[in-house]
Order: C-alpha cells, then sequence, then structure tokens
C-alpha cells in the first residue's frame, strides 16, 4: 500500500465512510465532497492528520485540502474497494443548502474535471498569441496551426466537454448528451449564426455566435434531457431501450434545445454579462479592489465558482475583464509567505514558506494560505489588503483577458489581444502584480506575526536554566512527560533519517532509532490510536495526551504486513513497556529496506518543546524523549 492510499483510506474514514459520501471531485489541491451528513465527519481528526494542509466547509461542500498530490490521492481514493460506486451523488438525493449553494456545487462538478484541460489551452493559446506578437510564428505555419488546434479546439468545442460532465452531475446519459452539444456546435449549425430557421413553422432562432463556447445552453438542456431520460425508460419497454431510448431523446431534445433552451440560455448569458459588466462600468476602482481583497476569501469558501461563468460568457463576448483584476490577489499571498520566510526561525515554516510562494506564482495559493499566511493571521490580511490595491491599479487601466487558464503568471500571454497584438495589457498587468507581491512583503514585515519557533526557544532556555522548572525570569514553571525508549538500538536524529517528512520534523520532533531487536514496545501509558493493518507504523496516545507515532524502517509498507506480527488492536490500552508489534528485521533489510526507526510526537506544536536523549544507544525502557509543558 502506498502512501497516498493511506491518505485516502484516513480521508475516507475521516469524512464518514463510503456511506456518508454523496459524490467528490478534486481540483488542484483540494478533494471535494458532498456528503450526506457533514455531522458524522470526524472534522478535528482529519484537521490534525499531518498528511492534510485544512478542512473547509462551505458551498454545500466538505473540502480536504490535501496539497499538489491531491490528484494521486483521488484516484487511490476511488479506486478503494465499494467507494468507486458511492463517489457519485445519488439519484434520490440532492443537494442541501440554499440556491447559491447548489448553485456552487453545479458549477464546481461541472467544470471541475476538465479545469486542468481548459487551463492548459488557454495558457498555451496566449503564449501563441505572444510568439506571433515577437514573431516567432506565422498565422499560415504548421507549428501555429497544430498548436493552435489544440488549444482553441477546447474553447471552440465547450459544450462537448460540458455535456459530459454535466450529463455525469445530472445523471443522464453521457453520451448522448455529448451528441445534443455536437448538435449545438455542428459546422451546419454554425453557418447559421444570427439567421432564423423554422421547424414545423415553428422559428428556431440561432445566436449572433452561434453555440460556440457557450456554456448555459448545454448546462439547461442537459438538464433537462435528465428527465426526458428517465421519461423514456419509463415508457419504453426494456427489451426496446437500447434503440428507442436514444431515439426519443434526440427527437425530444434537438427541437427543445435549438427552439427554446439555446435562445433562453443565450439570454440568460448576456444578461450575466450584462450585469457584470454593469457594475465594472459604475467603478472599476471598486469593482478591482473588492474582488483583489476578497478573492482569496472567495476561494476558502468555495465561492469563487460562481465567478467561472461570468469568466466564460465574458470570454465568448470577446475579452474577460475579471481575471486580469485577480492576479494580484493570487500573487500577494506568495508575496507575504515570502516575507514569512526571512521572519521565522521555524525550519518548518520556512521550507513550507518558499514553497508555497513558488506554488502561488503558478495560480495554486491553497497550500500557502492554509499552510503559511491564514494560520499567522496578520500575513493573510497584509496579502487581502495588497491584492485590492493591486486589483484596483489593474481594474482601472482596464486590462483584459482574451483566453481562459487558472490565474498565474503563466495567464500573463492571454492579456494580449490576437488583432492589436499590443502588450499594453501585459506590462500594466505585470506593474499591478508586482505591487501586490512587493507592498504584501513589506505589510507583513511591518505588520509581523507571532512566530511559532519563539515559543519553542524559551523553554529549552528554561529546561536547561531552571531550577523546579522556574525560569530564570521567575515566570514561567514548567513539567516534563518523559517517554521511555520502545526500542533497542543505536539513536540517530531525525534529520539522518532518508525520509524527508520525518527529516524536515513536519510530522513533529523525535529521534529514529536503529533497532538491534524486532520488538516494539509501548513507551508509555496510554491508548493504541492508531495502528496499521501491516504493522509497520503505530500511535500511541499517552495518558497525558502526548500523541507518538512510531514507523518502522522506511517503505516498509510495501511489505504488506510480512514480517510483522501484531501484539494489540487499535483502541487498546497499554501500559508502558507492553509489546505492541513484533518485526523481522533480516526479513526488512533483504527486502532492500532501511530499518530505522522514527519515534516522533506528532502533536509537538501543543508543547512548549521535545527534548531528545542524548546517548548514542539505548535499550528498551530508558528515557527516551521529555515532552515540557508549561504549568
Amino acid at each position: 500500500m502506498n502512501k497516498n492510499r493511506e491518505i485516502a483510506q484516513r480521508v475516507l474514514a475521516g469524512v464518514g465512510g463510503p456511506e456518508n459520501v454523496k459524490s467528490v471531485v478534486h481540483c488542484a489541491t483540494r478533494l471535494r465532497f458532498v456528503l450526506k451528513d457533514e455531522a458524522k465527519a470526524n472534522t478535528e481528526q482529519l484537521k490534525n492528520d499531518d498528511d492534510i494542509i485544512q478542512v473547509v466547509q462551505s458551498g454545500g461542500q466538505y473540502q480536504v485540502v490535501i496539497g499538489s498530490h491531491v490528484g494521486d490521492v483521488f484516484q487511490e481514493l476511488t479506486s478503494l474497494e465499494n467507494f468507486s460506486d458511492k463517489a457519485q451523488e445519488s439519484e434520490n438525493e440532492k443537494t442541501k443548502g440554499n440556491i447559491f449553494n447548489r448553485f456552487v456545487d453545479i458549477i464546481s462538478s461541472i467544470f471541475t474535471p476538465f479545469l486542468g484541460a481548459m487551463a492548459g489551452a488557454g495558457v498555451l493559446k496566449g503564449f501563441l498569441t505572444l510568439a506571433l506578437t515577437l514573431g516567432w510564428v506565422t498565422e499560415t505555419s504548421g507549428v501555429y496551426t497544430v498548436l493552435f488546434s489544440i488549444s482553441d479546439g477546447v474553447f471552440t468545442y465547450l459544450p462537448v466537454m460540458l455535456a459530459f460532465t454535466s450529463a455525469q452531475r445530472f445523471k443522464t446519459n453521457p453520451y448522448l448528451a455529448v451528441a445534443l452539444g455536437m448538435a449545438l456546435v455542428h459546422p451546419s449549425v454554425t453557418a447559421l449564426a444570427g439567421e432564423t430557421l423554422s421547424f414545423f413553422g415553428i422559428p428556431v432562432i440561432i445566436g449572433p455566435s452561434g453555440y460556440e463556447s457557450s456554456v448555459i445552453p448545454i448546462v439547461l438542456a442537459v438538464f433537462i434531457q435528465s428527465y426526458v431520460e428517465r421519461f423514456a425508460k419509463r415508457v419504453i419497454p426494456s427489451f426496446l431501450s437500447t434503440i428507442l431510448v436514444p431515439l426519443l431523446i434526440f427527437i425530444i431534445m434537438a427541437p427543445i434545445t435549438f427552439i427554446a433552451i439555446g435562445p433562453i440560455g443565450t439570454v440568460l448569458g448576456d444578461l450575466l454579462g450584462q450585469a457584470y459588466n454593469s457594475v465594472y462600468s459604475v467603478s472599476p476602482i471598486i469593482a478591482g479592489a473588492v474582488m483583489g481583497g476578497l478573492w482569496q476569501v472567495f476561494v476558502m469558501f468555495g465561492m469563487h465558482w460562481g465567478f467561472i461563468p461570468i469568466m466564460m460568457v465574458n470570454l465568448a463576448q470577446g475579452s474577460d475583464s475579471l481575471m486580469p483584476m485577480l492576479l494580484p490577489a493570487v500573487l500577494a499571498q506568495g508575496g507575504a509567505a515570502l516575507a514569512v520566510f526571512f521572519m521565522t526561525k521555524s525550519i518548518k515554516l520556512k521550507s513550507l514558506a518558499v514553497s508555497s510562494t513558488i506554488t502561488s506564482l503558478f495560480g495554486i495559493t491553497e497550500p500557502t494560505v492554509y499552510g503559511v499566511t491564514l494560520p499567522l493571521k496578520k500575513p493573510f490580511i497584509a496579502a487581502c489588503i495588497s491584492g485590492a490595491i493591486g486589483g484596483a491599479f489593474v481594474a482601472f487601466k482596464q486590462v483584459q483577458n482574451f483566453s481562459f487558464g487558472l490565474v498565474s503568471l503563466l495567464s500573463l500571454p492571454g492579456f494580449i489581444p490576437q488583432d492589436t497584438k499590443s502588450i499594453s495589457g501585459v506590462i500594466i498587468a505585470i506593474i499591478g502584480t508586482v505591487i501586490a507581491f512587493v507592498l504584501a512583503f513589506i505589510l507583513t514585515l511591518v505588520f509581523r506575526f507571532e512566530d511559532p519557533a519563539k515559543s519553542a526557544e524559551k523553554p529549552v532556555q528554561a529546561t536547561n536554566q531552571s531550577n523546579n522548572g522556574l525560569d530564570s525570569d521567575g515566570l514561567h514553571k514548567t513539567e516534563r512527560y518523559t517517554l521511555a525508549s520502545p526500542l533497542e538500538g543505536k539513536i540517530f536524529p531525525l534529520s539522518e533519517v532518508s525520509d524527508q517528512v520525518f527529516a524536515s520534523e513536519a510530522l513533529g520532533k523525535g529521534v529514529a532509532i536503529e533497532p538491534s531487536v524486532g520488538k516494539l514496545y509501548a513507551p508509555a501509558d496510554g491508548t493504541v490510536s492508531t495502528l496499521f493493518p501491516t504493522g509497520h507504523a503505530v500511535g500511541i496516545t499517552t495518558v497525558e495526551g502526548v500523541e507518538i507515532l512510531v514507523h518502522i524502517g522506511m517503505d516498509t509498507v510495501n511489505l504488506e504486513g510480512n514480517g510483522f506480527i501484531l501484539a494489540v488492536k487499535q483502541g487498546d490500552k497499554v501500559t508502558k513497556g507492553d509489546l505492541l508489534v513484533t518485526f523481522d528485521i533480516e526479513k526488512i533489510k533483504e527486502a532492500g529496506l532501511s530499518i530505522v526507526t522514527p519515534v516522533v510526537v506528532t502533536n509537538t506544536d501543543q508543547y512548549l518543546d521535545v527534548v531528545e536523549n542524548n546517548q548514542t544507544e539505548i535499550v528498551v525502557g530508558e528515557d527516551l524523549l521529555a515532552v515540557i509543558v508549561e504549568k
């Protein structure tokens, strides 16, 4: 079992098991669940999981933030036994919540599956425009034609992709829905854009631009198709359903779509675009300040999905002013994170801050927000203020976007219009983004924040210099919780462990032991809180609340329990010195795996410090770690 599968299993258990899941999709960093009952989810357990950045409940979704490897976890999650069939919403159960929550859920579930394809195509299209502007290619060259066909094709035939994902959301045949989407963008229909046809005397109005790149008409059509299909299956005998159900759907849905749904969808799209443009035209500065300042708040609560249709409608009408004003908001979080990198003394936070700064450049801000700026509060506020100022500047200059993509530096070429090839919009967007990034950096330095490393430094001094736990300043009194060695062998610092998750102390402070005897014992009185069936890892929660994880060897999960014998069950009460696991050291070595075993306190952040034994060798029962607690 690989690590992603372990994470998937813990997440599934944390959300209440497969029986509590109505549907699940994932975006760049999150698993987005729709649960039958969110009260059944163990939110605290998930938040305390070291492989989970954060849990957000919003917009009718239960969002588990994993990070950039969420796709791998999602793949493992949906492959779990008895879960893949439950990963979609039941026909008889609808999303609960108000209209806005339902709207957000529908939009996110329809766009999320191919959001990466759209973003990639949008970035490619932007770079092709940049290449044309710089004279690197011509519109008649083979390179341009081939790459433009894939980048533009995604948007030209967008109704086809929307048809498929909408069918999955509305529980109807996806191939019949795709056929309906193909009809909307068929060349014969597109050629009649702006004209009116007659269908048995009923006028059929084709929109001025046809239905290429449209969003609302196909979503509405597939929604209605779901009801037509249910009706067809009820009235047509099962032995004739293979042919007659699709035939009846085509006969009913094609006229309805072109006569009613298409024009209605076009009107709704126009109204949506006009509503946005009317607000934008009143004061671009205010619009930019509001969107730039609150964008990350919208993302946190999943509300940003409600703006996707606006962007798509704007682009279908020629250009979009929304995306450019959001770019400063995204990069501002990176600026704040970079300031945290320079200010903090925590090695773990430094590593997370610098990596988060880099990911924010590419439009991925969840690790930045949930891992760095939001927990520290003031950096998040500094970034929001800076995003508002940068967004107001970009909006004031009325920068436009001409191709869809994730809000990142890679979207900049999309700000070049294909007709004039002017790069003025790109320059202004860069200036606004730099303003936001630098200002967020400076404001974070000015506002400052409570460095988590500082509280850890002082207790160490108190431990070494105090009498009876009283610090030299006479104010702080501490006590120790002692943890015995669960193994016999050589002691190494965690930093020497080959697994960087342990070495970086991302899971908590502790030590590593190279065992000489294949027996693992309880380091303190407590409860077996975590026990993998493979036996390679055991978690103990002591009676004082200290959470200890012992991971026998590196990558030993790949042995799938071979060579491990469990002496306890999860939930068992244990006493210091009780046998937990017997393991075969030679078998682990024969498999080419390391037997070095980390022993870490996973809730280190709840204590003043964790102090290790300075010995190089140890036997079972000797003092190994001391957890320092302020009285």
